[in-house]
C-alpha cells in the first residue's frame, strides 16, 4: 500500500491584478473564468475554439483570448501568477501542467489529482467571510456535500457581521489589545443581539449593539477560569459538543499525555497546549505542580482546559483538581467524557452487563502496588459480574494471582483492548488462567484497559470495529 499523501495547504490568494491563465474553451473553463473575475484576477483564457460567451467577456474587456492550440510558450510571460487547464484532452493538460511545473507556476488540472500542484476547493461565501472545503481532489462529490451543510448553517447575516467587524477592526482592536479580552468580546457579540438585528435588517441597530459592548466591556478584567473536560478514550467524534467548544475557546490546555493527537487537533490553533500526566511510567508532572498551573493561568484571565483521557472523574483526579480551584476560588465546571472502560467496551462488541452473562459492572484501577492492596479481592471474584480494570501492564500479573488465589475460575474470558476506539485499537482475548503469559506474548502496550468476566466472550461474536483477526 501506498503512503498517504500529506493533507494540503490551505490559502487563500488576493488575486487582485493578477494575471491567471486558463487553458480550455468549454463549460468547465467557463465557471472557472467567472470564479476568477469575481476575485478580481486578470483572466487569459486559451483554445482552439470558444463558447459565445467567452467572445462577450472579451468584447467586455474582462478576459483576454488566446486563440489556438496550447503552446508551452503562453506560459513565458512572467506576470502570469497561477495556471489552470480545464480542456477535455488529457494530452493538452499533461503539457499544461508540465510546462507550468517547469516555470514554478502553480497549476490546477481539472479531475486530474496527479496533474494538480493546486486545489479550487468548494466554497461557501458570506461576504468577507470565505469557508473552504477541500478533499484533496480524492472526493468532490464530498466536499461538495459539506459545502451545501454549512450553507444551510451560515446565513447571510454572517457576511454582514463581518462587514461590521471589518469596519471597526481599529476600534475594536484598540479597546481590545489582549487576544484574551477580544476574543470575549467576539464571544459576547455572537452570543448577543447583533446577528438578529441583522437577519431583520437592521443593520445600524446592530453597529450600535456591537459598539456597546465594546463601551462596556472596555473596563472589565478578565476573570479566569478551569474547565475540566473529559477528552474520551480516544476517538475524536466521542467528544461532547461542550467538550469541542472549550477547545476551540480555551487560551492554555494542560493535556494529558494519552489524549489522542485527533481530539487535540480540534483545539484552538494559537492555544498553549502544555503536557503533564505520564504515559506508561514516563515522566510523571506532580499533581502539585499541575494544580500551580492551573491556578496561575486561571489568575492571569485566562480561560484554562484541563483536558483528561476518558472521564474526569473516574481515575482522573478530577475531584483533588476541584478541591483545590474552589479553595482558591477560582471558578470551574467540568464536562463529563466517556471513560475508557464504556468505550473499549463499546469499540469491542462487549456488553459490560448482560442479563445472561453479568449483572453489575466494577470499576477498578490496577496502576501500582499501592492500589493494589486496597482492593476487595473477595468481592472482585466473584461470578456474573464484569470487571473493568484500569490496568498499569506491569501489574497484570498479580491482578491474575490475586483474582485465582481468591477463588475466580481459571476459565474466566478476558479482553485486554489496547487504544481503544483508536484506529489501531487491538483486541487480545484469553483466559484468567493465561492472561499474564497472553499479554506478554501479545507485547500489550500503554493504554490498555482489562475486560475480564463471562460477558467478555461475547467479543468474538459481536465485534464490529477495526479487524476481526485483532481477536487472538
Amino acid at each position: 500500500m501506498s503512503e498517504a499523501a500529506p493533507p494540503l495547504f490551505p490559502v487563500f490568494l488576493d488575486l487582485r491584478g493578477k494575471i491567471v491563465l486558463v487553458v480550455g474553451g468549454g463549460a468547465v473553463a467557463k465557471r472557472k473564468v467567472a470564479s476568477l473575475i469575481e476575485a478580481g484576477a486578470e483572466v487569459w483564457v486559451g483554445a482552439p475554439e470558444f463558447d459565445e460567451s467567452f467572445e462577450e467577456l472579451a468584447l467586455a474587456r474582462r478576459i483576454r483570448i488566446i486563440e489556438g492550440s496550447f503552446e508551452p510558450a503562453w506560459l513565458d510571460d512572467k506576470a502570469i501568477w497561477l495556471v489552470i487547464a480545464a480542456t477535455d484532452l488529457r494530452d493538452v493538460n499533461e503539457q499544461v501542467a508540465h510546462a507550468a511545473t517547469a516555470r514554478r507556476i502553480w497549476v490546477n488540472v481539472v479531475d486530474d489529482i496527479e496533474l494538480t500542484a493546486f486545489h479550487m476547493p468548494a466554497r461557501v461565501e458570506r461576504g468577507p467571510l470565505q469557508i473552504a472545503i477541500s478533499s484533496g481532489g480524492a472526493a468532490p462529490m464530498l466536499a461538495r456535500h459539506v459545502r451545501e451543510t454549512l450553507e444551510t448553517q451560515f446565513d447571510d447575516a454572517y457576511g454582514a457581521l463581518a462587514q461590521l467587524f471589518q469596519a471597526l477592526r481599529s476600534q475594536i482592536r484598540g479597546a481590545f489589545p489582549d487576544l484574551t479580552r477580544r476574543r470575549a468580546f467576539f464571544d459576547a457579540c455572537l452570543q448577543g443581539e447583533a446577528l438578529h438585528l441583522l437577519r431583520s435588517g437592521d443593520a445600524p441597530a446592530a453597529r450600535a449593539a456591537i459598539l456597546a459592548l465594546v463601551s462596556a466591556q472596555q473596563t472589565l478584567t478578565p476573570v479566569g477560569r478551569v474547565a475540566l473536560v473529559g477528552a474520551g478514550p480516544g476517538d475524536a467524534g466521542l467528544l461532547t459538543l461542550r467538550a469541542l467548544r472549550l477547545l476551540n475557546l480555551a487560551d492554555v490546555i494542560l493535556s494529558d499525555q494519552l489524549v489522542s493527537k485527533e481530539v487535540l487537533a480540534l483545539a484552538r490553533r494559537d492555544a498553549d497546549v502544555i503536557f503533564v500526566g505520564k504515559k506508561g511510567g514516563a515522566h510523571c508532572t506532580p499533581q502539585e505542580e499541575i494544580h500551580q498551573q492551573m491556578l496561575a493561568h486561571a489568575r492571569a484571565g485566562k480561560l484554562v482546559v484541563r483536558l483528561k483521557g476518558g472521564d474526569p472523574f473516574v481515575f482522573g483526579r478530577g475531584g483533588e483538581e476541584l478541591q483545590f480551584l474552589k479553595a482558591h476560588g477560582v471558578a470551574f465546571e467540568v464536562v463529563p467524557g466517556i471513560t475508557a472502560a464504556i468505550a473499549c467496551a463499546a469499540y469491542s462488541g462487549i456488553p459490560l452487563t448482560h442479563r445472561d452473562y453479568a449483572q453489575s459492572v466494577r470499576f477498578v484501577t490496577a496502576h501500582c502496588k499501592l492500589s493494589l492492596d486496597t482492593l476487595d479481592w473477595h468481592a472482585l471474584a466473584q461470578e456474573r459480574q464484569t470487571l473493568a480494570v484500569y490496568m498499569g501492564v506491569s501489574s497484570i500479573a498479580i491482578f491474575q494471582a490475586q483474582l485465582l488465589a481468591h477463588g475466580r475460575d481459571a476459565s474466566t474470558p478476558f479482553a485486554i483492548v489496547e487504544n481503544g476506539s483508536r484506529k489501531n485499537q487491538r483486541v487480545i482475548t484469553g483466559r484468567l488462567g493465561s492472561l499474564a503469559e497472553v499479554s506478554a506474548r501479545a507485547q500489550v502496550q500503554s493504554p490498555s484497559l482489562l475486560l475480564l468476566g463471562e460477558v467478555t466472550q461475547l467479543a468474538h461474536e459481536l465485534n464490529w470495529f477495526g479487524l476481526a483477526e485483532q481477536l487472538l
